[in-house]
């Protein structure tokens, strides 16, 4: 054995005892004629010390020796500490070497490997094997592997089967660019690797398999980034023989069992539930951050008619109320007037309302509105004395979205979003289908197996953009966490859905044909829903980024700047792949 204890369990316990440990150099502390080591593993941080008349010469010159990020094994005897260090399990002792190997030598690593790194992103991605030693990297991957722990454990005590289902299928219309994947035995005939396991997760309900999970990959050929990855990860699961409510009841208690057991979380109550229209005309999203207020006044009543034609001539005219910031200066609300007009905001301006501690207003359209129709804004508003009212106006859809990102803004600036708070929200009935302007037809909002409502059937023919799908997401701080439906499972309704979204029947039959036919056997209602599983864990850790999440990432260009991927491929290759590439290869 190389070592009889890792770096991070020796206590007092291990006082007078002759211990083991092997590990890497994390610092070296030499004073002359006392030098302190400190060894680094995946478990912690163990002080080895070597000192003139306590160590002989040579075990105190191997000591100096060292370089950082060298691999050793340290022998000795465990003594108490004399300056004790409360900040890690091991504080209380070190290590007197009386053996010191060098298992490895180290170049100088590129980057500082602590907690707080010298190294950019990009850098520390090209060395991500030595970025992956750091502590905060692997408390990330150690809660990684806790969820898919806990996962399989809530499964497994209702009854799940984990099922496994292929990756390479075939390239389906619906959703985002699929990758490819040429057949060498098929020439010119390609497979795609899976968006989802959508279409065999419901051919395993046809086949009885009423309670199916799986963590598996996905690949999206989509456009990067802070919670995108070109492959990642998904909890997967259906259910068959049940409605909407049976689900969201499953699947909230995964959710409650993850948090309390892998963050100590405890949510005593039941999720809440809105509705898809009212998430949009309360937050602008159907992800709203529910951490804290500021929600959308339509100020529409109070706001038009007074000769101000911004206002007069838009279709809603949104205000959100900042709670105490009054005291805003002129330079702060400019600021936020050239934070809502980036191209990525796209609004053409902001109008602000103060509510003064004198009970009057002050405004950056004061001369189009008396301070009656201000008090009007406030009261619609719900402002007291030392709130600031922010206000956008436009086309009902854009202002929203505009007025979203500044309330999400304006929760960042005042402190309001905290990532150890929070705060689950399941969004129920979306539209069945959206109108895309470009193509001139519908297309499914979540995807063509998702099931209208039942009450909302007749519109089918008649006004398919009012129907409603059986369809609902979990959202948590701004973050869809998971999304799913209760499908379709009657292969005529099947074929109406097909054809409202521009599929002739030739066009269904060739890319889902084979599940049609399965339903021709007896399929059962069933449902299910996917959790964005590296979401789910970088919402847990109180972090933006899945990319904190994943052992080895891609950047913001889809690259793998490690292994230097994805390269081109050699002349013979290409031949076997019966593929001619329209730009030449190195």
């Amino acid at each position: 054995m190389y070592r009889s204890h890792t770096c991070g369990e020796l206590n007092d316990s291990h006082i007078g005892q002759t211990v083991t440990i092997a590990g890497w150099t994390q610092t070296i502390r030499d004073k002359g004629n006392i030098i302190w080591v400190d060894v680094r593993d995946r478990y912690g941080i163990t002080q080895v010390v070597g000192e003139s008349g306590r160590v002989s010469e040579d075990i105190l010159n191997s000591l100096k020796g060292l370089g950082r990020e060298f691999v050793i094994q340290i022998k000795g005897e465990v003594v108490e500490r004399h300056s004790k260090n409360p900040d890690i399990p091991t504080g209380n002792i070190e290590i007197v070497a009386s053996e010191v190997t060098v298992l490895n030598k180290s170049e100088v690593p590129p980057f500082t490997i602590e907690d707080n790194t010298d190294g950019g992103e990009e850098l520390r991605l090209q060395y991500r094997y030595l970025d992956l030693r750091r502590k905060p990297v692997q408390d990330k991957l150690r809660l990684r592997h806790k969820v898919s722990v806990e996962t399989h454990k809530y499964f497994d005590s209702i009854d799940f089967m984990e099922v496994e289902t292929p990756y390479l299928i075939k390239s389906t219309p619906e959703g985002a660019r699929d990758f490819v994947v040429p057949s060498r035995m098929n020439p010119g005939e390609f497979y795609a690797l899976p968006q989802s396991p959508q279409t065999f997760k419901q051919l395993l309900m046809v086949s009885g398999y009423d309670r199916y999970y799986q963590i598996v990959k996905c690949f999206r050929d989509e456009d990067l980034r802070a919670d995108r990855q070109p492959e990642f990860t998904q909890i997967d699961c259906e259910m068959a023989f049940v409605d909407q409510e049976d689900i969201l009841n499953t699947f909230e208690g995964l959710v409650k069992h993850l948090f309390k057991e892998c963050r100590g979380v405890d949510f005593l109550e039941d999720f809440p539930r809105i509705t898809y229209s009212e998430a949009m005309e309360r937050f602008g999203s159907d992800k709203p951050d529910v951490r804290f207020e500021m929600e959308f006044v339509n100020l529409n009543d109070v706001a038009k008619g007074k000769g101000f034609g911004v206002f007069d001539n838009s279709e809603l005219v949104l205000a959100i109320n900042a709670k105490q910031c009054a005291g805003y200066t002129r330079k702060q609300l400019d600021k936020l007037v050239d934070w809502v007009k980036r191209p990525q905001i796209g609004a053409l301006g902001m109008i602000y309302c103060k509510c003064n501690e004198d009970g009057t207003f002050k405004s950056s359209v004061d001369k189009f509105f008396s301070q009656e129709d201000l008090a009007q804004w406030a009261e619609a508003a719900g402002a007291e004395k030392d709130d600031l009212l922010l206000v956008l106006s436009g086309e009902t859809d854009k202002v929203r979205s505009q007025m979203n990102e500044l309330r999400l803004h304006m929760g960042d600036e005042l402190g309001l979003r905290n990532p150890n708070e929070f705060a689950p929200l399941w969004v129920v009935d979306f539209p069945l289908l959206e109108w895309d302007e470009e193509t001139e037809r519908y297309h499914a909002m979540h995807h063509p197996f998702t099931s209208p409502k039942a009450e909302d059937f007749d519109l089918i023919k008649t006004d398919p953009g009012k129907v409603r799908a059986n369809a609902y997401d979990l959202a948590m701080n701004g973050v869809e966490l998971g999304g799913g439906s209760i499908r379709i499972h009657d292969k005529d309704l099947q074929a109406r859905m097909f054809e409202l979204l521009g599929f002739s029947d030739e066009e269904a039959e060739k890319q889902f044909g084979f599940l049609m036919n399965a339903f021709e056997y007896g399929a059962p209602p069933h449902g299910g829903i996917a959790f964005g599983f590296d979401r789910l864990v970088a919402t847990m850790g109180g972090s933006e980024s899945i990319r904190d999440y994943i052992a080895f990432p891609k950047n913001n260009s889809g690259r793998d700047v490690m292994i230097d991927s994805p390269a081109t491929l050699n002349e013979k290759q290409l031949a076997e792949l019966s593929i001619k590439t329209a730009i030449k290869q190195d």
